[in-house]
């Protein structure tokens, strides 16, 4: 059963989904904020400063910062994945990008129980690198897009392994480094795909 939790001075009982709510209605008002003063700080350090000012998340430094950058990859994969699929035009392409899409949607489906599970926030839309990627792709021919695409799957999931390895080796949480070890052959995988891909696309 879950312990309740009770304000110091009515005794109220606070509940665990009104908790989260209250969390992200902060989040909330700190990006309007401080997008309404023009701040040039990135989303991901918002919301890994708000992360921080979490006694629950401060203990676990670089997992809670972990998290928030896998949250942005599962993101950016799913949206790229997308345009793979309408603009692609080799079918390895496209069933990469379907690949990435499924796959990652579902990763991030976990990440996103994982976080709540862990009380810590992730982004939940594309930060400015991940929509130039995307507005990049788009604005490439039909001719040029597979390349350009496979390239970028190549070249983002040996740093996303290599993220990942590094979080095996180091972590602190278990839940967090399980997730990383699961989610390690997965990667493989589409490292594989796109490298079949990048090498179809220098034939051509």
């Amino acid at each position: 059963m879950r312990p309740k939790s009770y304000s110091k001075n009515k005794m109220k009982y606070i509940s665990p989904i009104k908790t989260i709510l209250l969390k992200a209605a902060l989040l909330t008002a700190t990006l309007a904020g401080i997008t309404s003063c023009s701040n040039t700080q990135k989303p991901t350090d918002i919301i890994n400063n708000v992360n921080a000012s979490n006694s629950d998340t401060l203990k676990m430094g670089n997992d809670a910062k972990f998290v928030v950058t896998v949250a942005g990859i599962n993101l950016e994969e799913i949206k790229l994945g997308q345009l793979a699929q309408q603009k692609g035009t080799m079918p390895d392409v496209k069933d990469l990008g379907k690949m990435m899409e499924e796959d990652h949607t579902k990763a991030e489906s976990d990440l996103t129980a994982l976080a709540l599970k862990e009380s810590i926030t992730i982004p939940t839309t594309l930060d400015s690198n991940a929509q130039n990627d995307y507005k990049k792709l788009s604005n490439l021919s039909a001719s040029d897009f597979d390349k350009q695409y496979s390239d970028m799957m190549v070249s983002g999931h040996k740093g996303a392994i290599a993220l990942f390895e590094n979080e095996v080796a180091n972590a602190n949480d278990t839940a967090i480094r399980q997730m990383a070890v699961a989610t390690l052959p997965i990667l493989h995988k589409h490292l594989d795909h796109a490298v079949v891909c990048q090498k179809e696309c220098n034939k051509m």
